[in-house]
């Protein structure tokens, strides 16, 4: 087995079987339930039709070695985040979000959705994953049993919002096949709103587009639906329902920055001069609502575990990344896709205004989005490109890959985790600033290759 093909920096994740299986899981179950130091674990997992063997090959490696299983099925990934801190227990969730449907993975947390990560015990349970493999557990089996929270974790999500002060709107959700399908009828049950769920069969291997909704391309028929329908608003969530791009009336996508930006006003409105989290590559339109609004905008790595961990140390209220990850200290410190629809929809409730004209405000910047580019040796590009800037005097942090700040334009480069690809992603006063820039950086880069 080949620990380090899976083993992510946030996460579990390749494809089945030939990268993950059931064997491995149940490996993983074993490694997860002897460090997760508790009688009892929580368990669920998404849509794909390998996460019924692979989750019951984990519980039967955690009950192994003693732990108790507590199975919820079917759920999103906020969802089992909900349930691991309103039950105070170790979770686990089967899912590999948006990629492809050969793909499967695991999301871990410790009681009370703490994150785990390369730095946070994601090292231990991968050594102790390689363990079990050879030397499987064959103690007497733990109890298992099957729980449903869904009714507390509707409550849970209504709790963000005044729910009556919503008004009729018309919703288009566009769930790509994935677990949006499953929880978008739970928490707008009731409510008063006309929603139309896209391609809400729970299908993994994803008949209709991808779920991915940072493609472009994978909006197009939500947008399409959106004018069709003449909707205020359109929600397109990714596989496991815990990110949410939003668009407009027009079929104009918002970016997660201006949503981030959206729901930090919202959030400093209720909690004043709160700290509010966003990460290195949002605009810098998020820093400077935050600033107008009275609250204090912290700066973060990209990534979950990094969030979390920030949140937990600075009581920040709310966190966003460019994304689509929003993160409410309310909610265990975890993200969720639906608390963050929910909290849009509350806010056009309350205004006279289409959701195009509330976004403008917080849309003052252009940005290129990420680019990604292949190169043979992502870290020493990234250093040939910092001695580049610093020799020339520009402002540059490392806080996350390289960000070289000019003052009116920006740009960050990054290294993926798991391809020889840089990740760019540059903001500029406007679409002609941008395009020069971008072409500047994307030079530099080929110089530094």
């Amino acid at each position: 087995m080949d620990t380090a093909a899976i083993f992510k920096a946030y996460d579990v994740r390749g494809t089945y079987p030939d990268q993950i299986d059931e064997r491995v899981a149940m490996a993983i179950g074993s490694a997860f339930a002897t460090f997760a130091d508790s009688p009892s674990l929580v368990m669920a997992r998404d849509m794909r039709s390998s996460g019924v063997t692979l989750s019951e090959a984990f519980a039967q490696g955690a009950r192994a070695v003693g732990v108790e299983v507590i199975d919820l099925g079917l759920a999103s990934t906020d969802f089992l985040y909900f349930a691991s801190g309103h039950l105070n227990l170790p979770g686990t969730m089967f899912t590999a979000s948006h990629n492809p449907a050969q793909y499967n993975g695991i999301k871990l947390c410790l009681a009370g959705a703490k994150p785990i990560g390369v730095e946070s015990g994601l090292v231990e349970i991968e050594e102790r994953t390689a363990q079990f493999y050879d030397h499987p557990a064959t103690g007497e089996l733990a109890p298992y049993r099957e729980l449903d929270v869904s009714p507390e974790w509707v409550a849970h999500v209504h709790s963000f919002v005044d729910v009556s002060t919503f008004r009729p709107l018309s919703i288009v959700a566009d769930t790509a096949n994935g677990m949006g399908g499953f929880v978008a009828p739970l928490v707008f049950a009731g409510l008063p709103f006309d929603v139309e769920i896209l391609f809400g069969e729970l299908d993994g291997s994803f008949p209709n587009h991808p779920a991915d909704p940072l493609n472009p391309e994978n909006i197009k028929d939500l947008q399409r639906r959106v004018l069709e329908t003449h909707a205020d608003i359109g929600l397109a969530f990714d596989g496991d329902a815990d990110r949410v791009f939003v668009i407009d009336e027009k079929a104009q996508p918002l970016s997660g920055s201006t949503t981030t930006a959206m729901v930090a006003k919202v959030m400093l409105g209720r909690h004043p001069g709160a700290t509010v989290l966003h990460n290195l590559i949002c605009s810098k339109s998020v820093p400077d609502v935050i600033a107008e609004e009275g609250g204090v905008a912290l700066r973060t790595r990209v990534g979950h575990s990094y969030i979390k961990q920030v949140m937990a140390e600075s009581g920040a209220i709310f966190g966003g990344e460019h994304s689509g990850h929003y993160y409410y200290r309310d909610n265990f410190r975890a993200d969720s896709g639906i608390i963050t629809a929910f909290l849009v929809l509350e806010l056009m409730s309350t205004s006279e205004e289409p959701l195009s004209e509330l976004a403008k405000p917080f849309i003052r910047y252009a940005s290129s989005g990420e680019i990604n580019t292949e190169v043979e040796n992502p870290a020493a590009t990234v250093a040939r490109v910092h001695e580049r800037l610093e020799a020339d005097g520009v402002n540059v942090d490392l806080l996350d890959g390289l960000t070289g700040d000019y003052g009116e334009w920006w740009f960050n480069l990054r290294a993926s985790n798991t391809e020889p690809l840089l990740r760019l992603n540059v903001e500029a006063r406007d679409d002609q600033e941008l395009a020069v820039h971008v072409e500047e950086i994307l030079a530099l880069l080929k110089e530094s290759s």
